[in-house]
């Protein structure tokens, strides 16, 4: 499905969800554009919660390009996640682990770097603002995310199955 733009305000929810972490993991993304709602998620068979949770948000922004009519405008987005690890990282440490050349504060590589730059340049090409929410705590877009995220990793569990 094709959303329409209007080159204005995306709201967005993501969730990362792993079973065993590591495990099989799922991430699942709401977002919500122009008066229409684009739900979408997958997973992968061994990965770790903060993987998928940085997953979410990387292919909620890709997403974004894809928009039918945005002529490529930077648009402003909100973007929800349970995730402080993905908030304050995206908000606050990235600043210092690109100083440091992408060591964190005690010198060692930062975890998982290869997300963590693509999550970086994809939110440069809009105006984000990154919202911390509870998780499972009655938040509808929170809860819907984490609903998706769960199907990624039934998504990946019945893969390995068949």
């Amino acid at each position: 499905m094709q959303l329409k733009s209007d080159g204005k305000r995306v709201e967005i929810f993501t969730d990362g969800a792993c079973k065993g972490n590591p495990g099989p993991g799922g991430w699942g993304v709401c977002l919500h554009f122009n008066g229409e709602t684009l739900e979408f998620f997958g997973g992968e068979p061994v990965t770790t919660n903060n993987r998928m949770e940085l997953l979410a948000a990387i292919r909620a922004l890709r997403e974004l390009e894809s928009l039918e009519d945005n002529g490529q405008q930077p648009l402003l987005v909100q973007l929800y996640t349970d995730s402080q690890y993905v908030q304050k990282g995206i908000s606050e440490w990235i600043h210092g682990w690109k100083r440091r050349g992408w060591r964190t504060a005690d010198k060692k590589p930062v975890k998982n770097e290869a997300l963590w730059r693509e999550l970086d340049d994809l939110s440069q090409r809009h105006q984000v603002e990154w919202f911390w929410v509870r998780g499972h705590n009655g938040h509808a877009g929170n809860e819907r995310a984490d609903r998706l995220a769960n199907q990624g990793v039934e998504s990946v569990l019945s893969e390995k199955s068949d």
